[in-house]
């Protein structure tokens, strides 16, 4: 029976019967005192909000978005949907000159790569990183990632894309701002990866932000704004027979579900068409339809860490199991934990230590294991572990990428 015959709303907030085991799940409840709770924050507090708006509880900033509770709930309910749509709603004041910067990646990215060995310097120094916690609230201990002097987009369409036309398959890539600004090498490793097995790449020309930073800061309208002109580019990748695949968790998290439950742009057309890149390969894998050859001296025990989005898409078989099918790879699956860095939410002075607080138990258990290195599907989980812990992370792209025996796998598939 459908949501219109059921009389009840589109979060079905009605249906919460009260458990409160998204409480038990909930990272942020565990560390501060200050916070509702997902059960009180979401179904509960809807109930009042939806009399009076002046029910709104200011402690709702401090939920992560996580989405841990929604994974938990029996009924499922689509807690941190409500929660994120109240916070957009009825929170009290424009978001901050410091929210609006962390949340407008595209801009600071291309101003910071236009400057990035100067801006990488200076991120790094002390003085710097005291202005910036006494006068924008970015605290002080929170490493920043790099930036890169070249865009991916730039390398692919001088270095790329010409030799792209002569595979005989075809995807789009959403590569989202990480590997736009940051960390190129991602996209690269991709290209890589996917050219072996013969599928040649085009990029969604002028994407934007999937959207993720400026829904968490309230930035809704702006983030509609990009999301409808990603969800264009979809169409037209999918229009030309071509899946749209992103090396980021996240990213694919915000493109399928958040576009529809937070903005209310709808994407049932083209959902099931945007993928994590580790699901597409290793689909293909599954079905016979490509084949990896590996070298034989690659050599590593990693552990793996299942960002909380990864776990809302239930996709974190795909990476496992191609991890996996690497015969040199020792693998470690580490406990379900949130890092705690929650994107921008980490960078923020009045998170700071929550953030540090939630991720302990992560740090720890990586730190008892000793692995070569985590492999994880995000890229905010990268920096937050590689800042917490003495250990470097990988996406597991990247992995496949140093492990293929890259003309081996290009034999396979091309014979």
């Amino acid at each position: 029976m459908d949501i219109q015959h059921r009389n009840i709303s589109d979060n079905n907030f009605e249906d919460c019967i009260k458990c409160t085991i998204c409480t038990v799940y909930c990272p942020v409840t565990v560390v501060n005192p200050d916070y509702p709770g997902p059960k009180q924050s979401g179904p509960d507090g809807e109930r009042f909000r939806l009399k009076k708006p002046l029910y709104y509880d200011e402690g709702l900033k401090y939920c992560l978005n996580c989405k841990r509770c929604e994974i938990a709930c029996p009924s499922e309910v689509k807690i941190g949907d409500i929660i994120q749509k109240a916070r957009i709603k009825y929170t009290k004041g424009r978001p901050s000159l410091r929210d609006t910067m962390l949340a407008n990646t595209d801009f600071m990215g291309t101003v910071a790569g236009a400057f990035a060995p100067v801006v990488n310097g200076m991120l790094k120094l002390k003085p710097v990183k005291m202005f910036m916690d006494a006068s924008l609230g970015i605290d002080s201990h929170r490493q920043f990632p790099s930036y890169s002097s070249e865009k991916f987009s730039t390398w692919f369409n001088r270095e790329a894309r010409a030799h792209q036309a002569s595979m005989p398959h075809k995807v789009a890539y959403f590569h989202g701002c990480y590997v736009q600004y940051n960390y190129p090498k991602l996209g690269k490793d991709l290209i890589k990866v996917l050219n072996a097995i013969g599928y040649g790449v085009e990029l969604l020309d002028k994407e934007r932000c999937c959207g993720v930073a400026k829904i968490s800061n309230r930035l809704a309208k702006s983030a509609r704004r990009d999301a409808e002109t990603n969800l264009a580019l979809v169409r037209k990748a999918v229009a030309g027979g071509m899946d749209v695949i992103g090396t980021s968790s996240t990213c694919i998290f915000t493109m399928r579900d958040e576009y529809p439950h937070i903005l209310e742009i709808y994407n049932d057309d083209v959902r099931d068409n945007i993928q994590l890149a580790t699901r597409f390969i290793y689909r293909l894998v599954d079905e016979g339809r490509v084949k990896l050859a590996f070298k034989p001296e690659y050599k590593r025990r990693i552990a793996y860490h299942t960002p909380c989005h990864m776990a809302k898409l239930g996709w974190t078989v795909y990476s496992t199991e191609l991890l996996r099918m690497i015969p040199g790879v020792d693998l470690l699956i580490l406990n379900s934990n949130c890092c705690g860095i929650a994107g921008t939410y980490g960078f923020k002075k009045e998170y700071y230590n929550y953030s540090q607080l939630i991720g302990e138990p992560l740090f720890k258990q990586i730190e008892q294991e000793c692995p070569d290195f985590v492999a994880t599907d995000c890229e905010t989980c990268k920096w937050q572990i590689e800042m917490s812990t003495n250990a470097k992370v990988e996406n597991p792209i990247s992995v496949l990428a140093e492990a293929i025996d890259e003309e081996a796998t290009f034999k396979l598939n091309n014979h």
